[in-house]
């Protein structure tokens, strides 16, 4: 398979050119897994789609997210898998499992550098991770959880968790990471609502204060926990940098169905499409794309799925797309919003999933 699209500029590639190259993948990609994959060849024939057919983004088959929940898709044999992904699912709902051969899993890992570098520069920093070490125990089988971790570890160097297996806490530690890298760039990371339930508000209740400025903090996931505790984007980067000093954040968007695939917040608060993938809105009824500032359902567009048929997901989130090519902060391509979850989407971000951990006496 082609992969050359990982060299592209990662937000240099101007609408039309952007277009071109991802469109030929795009179509590449829905011949592949036709041939490689035969529930997936049955759901085009069903909708009577044309693979020979030359489409654009918009016109190629897109599949409810939801369906890798239910089925097992995939366009490598069981020999080539090289590792499944699950998504976090609680009781009572059914994970998604991801097949990745081996040349999947790297272009994964590639797009994901090239994009965080865009934001962190090459240097592996000393990192934080607001989590605890037991996520990442098997390795054969990831949650995104631990999918999440992995991939931004590569970033880091010197990795310390903020946090115990029974999640409380480890404030000891947080604190000599942060007597030990004074002064120097840092890397932070964790899922948005256990930063927010067992790091910031265990930091406040102890009063505690923090210097990690010089640190740049990604975080995704949870926001429905917050949104219901009436916790905005806003909101949350105030009281973080309240207890942690003047800390660059950014949100990102991405799922375990297109790992690697992530949508970055850039500083203006906008979330952006790399070049290697986009995101389309489209009206809920009628399907039909949405034109800018009107909201409707989130599907991502990505290169990087070949070992399953996820180059095209219809997700179960609202958004809006804003713009293209035209954010003030500089970087080319599609920038949007996420609003939330679609009414009676199940629950199925990462910290979405964390259940409150019974913690082990004092």
């Amino acid at each position: 398979m082609v992969t050359s699209f990982l060299d592209w500029p990662v937000y240099g590639l101007g609408a039309t050119d952007k277009r071109a190259r991802l469109d030929s993948l795009l179509n590449s990609l829905t011949k592949h897994h036709r041939d490689h994959c035969e529930p997936y060849a049955r759901i085009l024939a069903a909708r009577g789609y044309r693979v020979q057919t030359v489409a654009a983004a918009e016109d190629i088959p897109w599949l409810p997210v939801r369906l890798f929940k239910m089925y097992d898709l995939r366009s490598v044999t069981s020999n080539h898998i090289f590792k499944t992904l699950t998504s976090s699912g609680t009781t009572g709902q059914s994970p998604s499992r991801i097949a990745l051969d081996k040349s999947t899993a790297a272009n994964q890992t590639t797009a994901l550098v090239r994009i965080m570098q865009e934001f962190l520069g090459k240097a592996r920093l000393p990192m934080l991770i607001i989590d605890h070490p037991g996520v990442i125990k098997d390795r054969s089988s990831f949650s995104a959880r631990g999918a999440g971790i992995l991939g931004l570890a590569n970033f880091g160097r010197g990795h310390v968790y903020a946090l115990n297996d029974d999640m409380s806490l480890n404030i000891n530690a947080v604190r000599n990471f942060c007597r030990q890298y004074s002064g120097t760039p840092k890397l932070v990371f964790g899922f948005t609502f256990m930063i927010w339930q067992y790091f910031l508000h265990e930091l406040e209740m102890l009063g505690e204060t923090l210097n990690l400025t010089d640190s740049t903090l990604f975080h995704s996931g949870g926001w429905k926990k917050l949104e219901a505790i009436a916790v905005d984007n806003q909101e949350f980067k105030r009281r973080l940098r309240a207890a942690c000093g003047a800390i660059r954040i950014h949100n990102f968007y991405g799922m375990v169905e297109q790992v690697g695939s992530v949508f970055v917040e850039c500083e203006q608060g906008h979330l952006h499409a790399p070049a290697f993938a986009d995101v389309i809105v489209r009206d809920p009824i009628t399907w039909q794309v949405m034109p800018a500032h009107k909201p409707g359902v989130i599907q991502v567009l990505s290169a990087l799925p070949q070992s399953y048929p996820g180059h095209s997901l219809l997700t179960e989130d609202l958004g809006t797309l804003l713009g293209e090519d035209d954010c003030s902060c500089g970087r080319r391509g599609r920038y949007f919003h996420v609003h939330g979850r679609m009414p009676r989407a199940e629950i199925r971000g990462c910290s979405d999933t964390q259940t409150t951990p019974t913690r082990a006496s004092k």
